[in-house]
């Protein structure tokens, strides 16, 4: 008999994780100096728009981020170098200044701030 393997039942992690920020959409853990970030799909067109939020069958459904000292600074040398922003920088309610930019394959980048608590 075989058992097909075409659906992820569930993904389970085994660390300790501290919880960064939770609202009605999203849960954001922190393992040393990656966050892990689950977000209602429906919730994500906020973080990158004007950019689309691609559908189950549409393609890339994810953001990569890298984390800065100065998201302005970042910005503008982006900027310079000929990089157009989706958004940003901008203050976030979980603590981050954050901006968007899409790569030449149209993969999102986010430049992310930590903000003084």
């Amino acid at each position: 008999m075989t058992v097909p393997l075409d659906k992820v039942g569930a993904i389970t992690l085994f660390v300790d994780l501290d919880l960064i920020f939770e609202d009605d959409d999203s849960a954001a853990f922190r393992l040393e100096n990656t966050i892990v970030n689950l977000l209602d799909a429906a919730a994500a067109h906020e973080l990158i728009e004007p950019g689309a939020v691609a559908g189950p069958d549409s393609g890339s459904r994810f953001q990569l981020t890298i984390w800065v000292d100065d998201a302005d600074a970042a910005c503008a040398e982006l900027e310079a170098r000929g990089v157009t922003l989706l958004n940003g920088p901008l203050d976030r309610a979980w603590g981050q200044r954050t901006a968007c930019f899409a790569d030449p394959s149209g993969h999102v980048w986010e430049i992310a701030q930590a903000l003084a608590q």
